[in-house]
């Protein structure tokens, strides 16, 4: 590469590209998604794509098509008559939008959050949370009082009104179980009779109607999360799989209204595979191997809409980013409808290597040269949030921001992740802390011990955050770790976190207070004293998931045992990073940390200065 040429990725060019569409619907000869706009403080605009080919707003100016129901959200809006129905993240009321006019509200002010929409008729069934309680209710169009129709279970998702109109299905479930551990689907009618569970003992992700007397549902009861026709009588004789494949055709529920199947007449289209590949197929009731129609796309979101004679979803690569594609059922016929992003040359793309290195399934990206001449390139482990979820082999240019560096990246799969198989994921329950962190450090040692990296690190978000400073305090294989809005202190969190994830740690480590010593040898807070290097924590201040008080203390008993940090918070963020400003500033400050514990300079990006009794790194200098 000439010395004209790019020789690296800008913090500006991850954030203008950062996130992807998170719901799509065709309507009528139109296409309909959301997308992120990091430049408008991180709103989420609804567009449509008309027949001719033209792209517009749909949603005004200053409105914002998001909700906290469950604080990770819920399907956020629909289309119905050519008009937008939304939720709006400043008052999270429902709205209703003709087009060129300005929103109407449907349901008063107040506590009240809503999300998961789906339409029916002239009203839109929805998820209403009103602190703990939640039910299903169902809001007239018309600006009419709402109607209760499902109050079952503490959390409820996926209403589903029957073809014949006498029937509701929902999936429902309670603490202490979260949805990837043991949901029902249930049923009852709509004059008020009393439910009855259709599919029970597994976790079921989605479930659409076949007809009258019947329904499909994606649920694991075989270990993997399988496409099965139910019946309403719930006779397991007449009960089928339809997908008997070691394969996931689902996936964990973090945002409720997730699809991960569509029905087309007699046929569904849906995706499948595994957290290295996931593909998009259509099959039938026959039991055949699904036909694939997904083209080059080598992951697809969980959002599909299909009506008789195409599909839309949102795919990616490792080479293009998440895009709105709509694809000919019959043809394969495959069109990308959402503009195109400006995306860096090619060149500078990262090309993820899947491996499994001691049973540990990973994704290795080679760094496109080395900072220095100088030995091995440093490597850092990047950990997925959830924890249950996992990282897909997509263009990612929060790791091409790193590998245009000379900084290779390691995305690690621990036991636990999804798409793997109910057995994968079981491998983390009572151990999370332990087995994410052995996980962690498996893969890091295999890169040290053949000479592939001279140096790794360990940066996550979230639940990342945690095993990354778990593995900081747990480990001396990483000499840093870099925490986005981490959790610290497991005792701390369970107690103040938000309800969706209040028991969450019971499968993790253990229902308190019965085995409360877990939480204390396992927490990273208190077991500062063993940091093998520094700590770099980020946080935004509205966070209500985990609390900007996790960082705070941590930094806190790092410089009370003599460790060496910088923390960094940012106010009108909420758990992630949404605006182009803060994701900027936070790749920067993370390049600049690396610059620091790896011994390379980083004079593209503003200073860091690591805070800490015994030592003080500044610009330039080595670890």
């Amino acid at each position: 590469m000439s010395r004209t040429e790019p020789v690296s990725i800008s913090a500006v060019d991850v954030a203008r590209v950062d996130d992807r569409p998170l719901w799509v619907e065709i309507c009528g000869d139109e296409v309909w998604w959301d997308e992120p706009r990091p430049q408008e403080g991180g709103r989420r605009c609804v567009v449509r794509r008309r027949a001719d080919g033209s792209v517009e707003d749909v949603l005004p100016p200053g409105w914002n098509a998001r909700n906290r129901v469950i604080e990770y959200g819920g399907r956020s809006w629909r289309s119905h008559q050519g008009a937008l129905v939304f939720t709006n993240w400043a008052d999270q009321r429902l709205y209703r939008c003709a087009p060129g006019g300005e929103p109407v509200p449907l349901t008063p002010e107040g506590p009240a959050r809503y999300g998961d929409l789906v339409i029916h008729g002239d009203e839109v069934l929805c998820v209403r949370e009103i602190g703990r309680e939640r039910a299903i209710v169902a809001v007239p169009l018309d600006g009419g009082p709402l109607r209760v129709l499902v109050e079952a279970h503490h959390f409820v998702m996926n209403p589903r009104v029957s073809p014949d109109g006498r029937h509701i299905a929902w999936i429902g479930w309670n603490h202490p179980d979260m949805p990837w551990d043991a949901t029902e689907l249930c049923v009852a009618p709509l004059d008020g009779a009393e439910p009855y569970r259709v599919v029970a003992g597994g976790a079921v992700a989605q479930a659409e109607w076949r007809d009258a007397g019947s329904l499909y549902a994606v649920t694991d009861t075989t270990g993997w999360w399988n496409i099965h026709l139910v019946p309403l009588d719930g006779d397991p004789a007449t009960a089928r799989n339809l997908t008997p494949l070691p394969m996931e055709f689902g996936d964990a529920v973090w945002k409720l209204g997730q699809t991960f199947f569509a029905v087309s007449g007699d046929s569904i289209v849906t995706m499948y595979g595994t957290a290295d590949l996931r593909r998009l197929g259509v099959i039938d009731e026959s039991g055949a191997p699904p036909r694939e129609i997904g083209g080059d796309a080598t992951y697809w979101s969980p959002t599909l809409a299909a009506d008789a004679t195409h599909v839309v979803g949102v795919a990616a690569s490792p080479y293009r980013p998440y895009e709105v594609v709509r694809i000919e059922l019959a043809t394969g016929k495959r069109e990308t409808l959402s503009p195109p992003k400006r995306l860096p040359p090619a060149e500078l793309l990262p090309t993820p290597e899947p491996v499994m290195i001691d049973g540990v399934h990973a994704h290795l990206y080679a760094p496109l040269r080395p900072p220095s001449a100088e030995g091995a390139p440093p490597y850092v482990v990047f950990v997925h949030g959830g924890p249950t979820s996992a990282a897909a082999p997509i263009l990612d240019l929060e790791v091409a921001y790193f590998t245009s560096r000379g900084i290779g990246v390691a995305e690690v799969n621990y036991g636990g992740s999804t798409g793997y198989g109910r057995a994968y994921r079981e491998r983390l329950r009572h151990n999370w802390g332990v087995v994410d962190v052995q996980d962690c450090e498996t893969v890091a040692r295999r890169l040290l011990a053949d000479g592939t990296a001279g140096k790794v690190a360990i940066r996550g978000g979230s639940a990342g955050g945690w095993t990354s400073l778990a593995a900081l305090v747990h480990s001396d294989v990483f000499c840093g770790a870099a925490a986005h809005y981490a959790i610290g202190d497991p005792e701390s969190w369970a107690a103040e976190t938000h309800d969706f994830e209040s028991r969450y740690l019971d499968g993790l480590i253990g229902p308190l207070p019965e085995t409360r010593q877990r939480y204390l040898d396992r927490s990273p807070a208190l077991h500062a004293e063993r940091a093998s290097g520094p700590a770099l924590l980020m946080h935004g201040l509205e966070d209500a998931i985990v609390d900007p008080s996790q960082a705070e203390r941590f930094a806190a008993e790092l410089e009370r045992h003599g460790g060496t940090w910088a923390y960094l918070a940012f106010p009108g963020e909420q758990h992630g990073w949404r605006r182009e400003e803060t994701i900027v500033a936070v790749l920067e400050a993370e390049l600049a940390f690396y610059g620091l514990i790896f011994g390379f300079p980083t004079p593209e990006v503003p200073p860091l200065v690591l805070r800490g009794p015994s030592v003080t790194f500044t610009p330039g200098d080595s670890a």
